[in-house]
């Protein structure tokens, strides 16, 4: 049993994992820079201390400040959240040397998934299907790129061995303009990651991006929770996540679940972690990176099964077995989150700082709010601009695009700018209400003047989404009604129907 957890991150994902801990009874550590005095965290957490300037470099990337802090407080554990130490394998290992448990993989596991090269020849030997692209894993010169280039074939991407997050990643269409994009990829993948090695991979057009959430215990157990659809994506950066995917079916599901949990298990994976697809046009699908950590829109996923994933985490890391089978994961409804982020979507989606003076957070059925900011917060340059995650579960896809839809009108932030009127505009996309999407749908056939033109007319298919959804559930109400053969009560009827369904 952990009897203090310090949370070595900030912002919303620090206060969910705090919010865990309280919870399970457990005590709980904040770490914080200068920029975060008054951060959200820093009041919730049991206790607080300061770890160095703005700077996440003189900050939170301090593994032997944070050790300290560990030190001094008495903490047993690490949970690390995500970005940051969360993938480090020398950060977890240095957790184990001290005798802190690490809520996390295995060292060694991070250390083959992390590294995008490593990782693609690790699965390919257990068979799985991956992306067209260079198979060696070492250090590769821009000349061994440049001959490779024209076998894979164009147009492709140059990627970051050591991140991601669109990180280090060029996309190329021709051998002429492709050393101008490797050293420019080098120069990025090197101030973000320390690491300018790059590789290349066939670009996909037209795919869809597919993740799968994986857990496992260190008894051998692995299962996945399903997936969530994350191609509305701007500069490889994610903007909108849903569960499950209106582009997968059942057959499809099972099959790339399977191959998620064998990938898992090719690293001897323990705790949660992420599968990521691509998955073309016509369903192929392949494997793109795993992420070893918790991600950022893992709430759509504890909506539709149920799974408390944070709490999960930390049972696991106490040596515990997992808590369901995979034949015990159900999938209930649709759920859709939406990233809240401090930045203009009508000035080229620039980042907006400064003091939020007012806000007014939705609340209601089927609404969550994930957030580490507040009325007097202030917004700074130092860190990512997502200042909110906005989740809405419906029983169909439909109810929770309405349901979005209203949950977006009643969010109010005063004093910076945010990408909620993107949010609206693209529940009112004639495309995205039909799933007809991929990854470059915000970049190439997604304009924020053309959609508030349009918003209007789509309003009234808004009104065509309700009646389905009330048609959809007088038919449910209908059914249950016909197959009520006793004196009893409609009401009692649906309660047990619904019980049933859970």
């Amino acid at each position: 049993m952990f009897t203090k957890v310090l949370v070595a991150n900030r912002g919303e994902i620090a206060v969910r994992i705090i919010r865990a801990c309280r919870e399970l009874g457990i005590g709980t550590v904040a770490v914080f820079s200068e920029a975060d005095r008054n951060a959200l965290h820093v009041r919730y957490a049991d206790e607080a201390y300061l770890i160095g300037p703005a700077p996440s470099r003189e900050s939170y990337l301090r593994a032997d400040k944070i050790f300290e802090v560990a030190k001094k407080s008495g903490a047993d554990a690490i949970h690390p959240g995500y970005g940051f130490l969360a993938e480090r394998e020398d950060f977890a290992a240095r957790c184990a040397e001290l005798g802190i448990t690490f809520i996390g993989p295995k060292p060694s596991s991070i250390a083959a998934m992390g590294d995008k090269g490593k990782a693609r020849a690790t699965v390919i030997k257990a068979g799985v299907p991956v992306v067209p692209g260079t198979e060696d894993v070492g250090n590769m010169t821009n000349d061994d790129l440049l001959r490779i280039a024209p076998t894979i074939g164009f147009p492709l991407l140059i990627k970051a061995t050591a991140g991601g997050g669109g990180k280090g990643m060029r996309e190329v269409r021709s051998l002429e303009e492709m050393p101008t994009l490797l050293a420019s990829a080098r120069r990025e993948a090197e101030s973000a990651f320390g690491d300018g090695n790059v590789y290349l991979e066939k670009l996909i057009e037209g795919a869809r991006h597919i993740e799968f959430q994986i857990m496992a215990d260190s008894f051998g157990n692995v299962i996945h929770l399903g997936e969530r659809e994350c191609s509305i994506q701007r500069r490889h950066q994610k903007l909108l996540e849903e569960s499950p995917s209106s582009f997968i079916d059942d057959e499809l599901r099972e099959k790339m679940g399977s191959i998620a949990v064998k990938s898992a298990q090719a690293v001897d994976y323990v705790n949660a972690g992420t599968i990521e697809f691509l998955v073309d046009k016509d369903r192929n699908f392949y494997f793109l990176e795993m992420n070893t950590r918790l991600q950022v829109e893992h709430p759509i996923t504890e909506m539709v099964t149920g799974v408390d994933i944070v709490a999960e985490q930390i049972r696991i890391a106490r040596g515990r077995q997992l808590s369901y089978t995979q034949e015990q994961i159900k999938f209930n409804g649709h759920a859709i989150e939406c990233r809240v982020n401090a930045e203009d979507p009508f000035n080229g989606f620039m980042p907006s700082t400064g003091r939020i003076t007012h806000s007014l957070l939705p609340t209601g059925p089927g609404v969550r709010v994930d957030t580490g900011v507040y009325p007097g917060f202030e917004i700074t340059p130092f860190y990512d601009p997502m200042i909110a995650k906005l989740i809405v579960w419906g029983e169909t896809r439909a109810q929770a695009i309405l349901r979005m839809r209203r949950a977006l009108e009643e969010y109010r932030i005063v004093g910076v700018r945010t990408n909620i009127p993107f949010h609206q505009t693209l529940m009112d996309s004639h495309r995205f209400m039909g799933g007809q999407f991929d990854t470059r749908f915000v970049e190439e056939r997604f304009s924020m003047d053309d959609a508030m033109e349009s918003r209007t007319e789509n309003l009234e298919i808004a009104a065509i989404l309700a009646t389905l959804v009330a048609h959809q559930q007088s038919e449910r109400n209908a059914n249950i009604v016909r197959r009520n053969e006793r004196d009893t009560s409609n009401w009692k009827w649906v309660g047990r129907w619904e019980r049933m369904h859970r």
